[in-house]
């Protein structure tokens, strides 16, 4: 038997030429099945494949932590995760040590601080039960020494004021500006009594930290400059405090003094390196 012989429902190639029907079979069809000479439609498509497509096609690159090695990406991940765990310490130990005594605090304060000091220090706690409710602005004045010999003694300068307009308005204002004076004074009423004594080791280091701090301001200071004809040499200077009380508001009923009070300090001589900015 051939090819011809499976009859008219044997198959044939897409590219095959349809064999005619015999005649038998021609006359047993119907009148109005003309049509059956209309060629057929299209083969039905193959069914695709269900196996898993790859990940990554072959012409994909791989981008990221996915393009590295096995042994990479296990030290990526360890990585990740020691960064992870010290940032959820430290959130920990800032939270503790801003946060209300209590058990753990009294228990592991110390562990606490020796974490948070020097470098984290916080200045503030939760739940304050008396807020600061004062302005405390740093003067200072100078004894500048002129090309004559002469000393002048400058007017009170307000390098408190000089910080508040330098961040006033200002979207990203410099940390040191709003913080570096402020601190300085803080630690040096820390360390010595109401007389201006020293009161601890570290007294004559916060003395030595402020007055750095003021002659660095002044040596840049535009009125200094015009003062002294931008050639004299500061000799000395003086520091003083102005703290007055916040006013309450209209609708309080508590009376409150606004009279500023201050506090003068001696004054103190300048080293001759620190004179024009030495310590720079």
């Amino acid at each position: 038997m051939d090819a011809y012989d499976e009859g008219s429902n044997a198959r044939h190639g897409p590219d095959a030429p349809r064999r005619p029907a015999p005649p038998a079979q021609r006359g047993a069809a119907p009148a109005d099945s003309a049509e059956s000479d209309v060629p057929p439609g299209p083969e039905p498509e193959p069914i695709a494949s269900l196996a898993q497509p790859e990940p990554y096609p072959p012409g994909e690159p791989r981008t990221g932590i996915a393009a590295l090695s096995p042994r990479y990406q296990v030290g990526v991940a360890l990585a990740l995760a020691v960064v992870a765990i010290g940032v959820c310490v430290h959130i920990g130990m800032t939270f503790l040590h801003v946060a209300p005594a209590n058990t753990v605090t009294r228990e592991h304060g110390t562990a606490v601080d020796d974490w948070i000091y020097p470098e984290f220090e916080q200045n503030w706690k939760l739940f304050a039960p008396n807020p600061l409710q004062q302005n405390i602005s740093i003067q200072v004045r100078a004894g500048v020494r002129g090309p004559d010999g002469m000393t002048l003694t400058t007017g009170w300068y307000d390098l408190s004021a000089e910080d508040g307009r330098a961040i006033d308005g200002n979207l990203l204002p410099s940390h040191t500006q709003q913080n570096e004076l402020r601190r300085a004074w803080d630690f040096f009423v820390a360390t010595h009594d109401s007389e201006n004594r020293p009161v601890g080791l570290r007294g004559a280091l916060s003395e030595s930290y402020l007055r750095r701090i003021t002659v660095l301001r002044l040596d840049r200071d535009d009125a200094v400059r015009a003062a002294t004809g931008s050639s004299g040499v500061i000799e000395r200077v003086q520091v003083r405090s102005r703290t007055s009380n916040v006013p309450p508001p209209e609708w309080s009923r508590e009376k409150v003094s606004t009279t500023p009070s201050y506090r003068e300090l001696p004054w103190w001589r300048v080293p001759q390196d620190e004179a024009r900015g030495g310590m720079r």
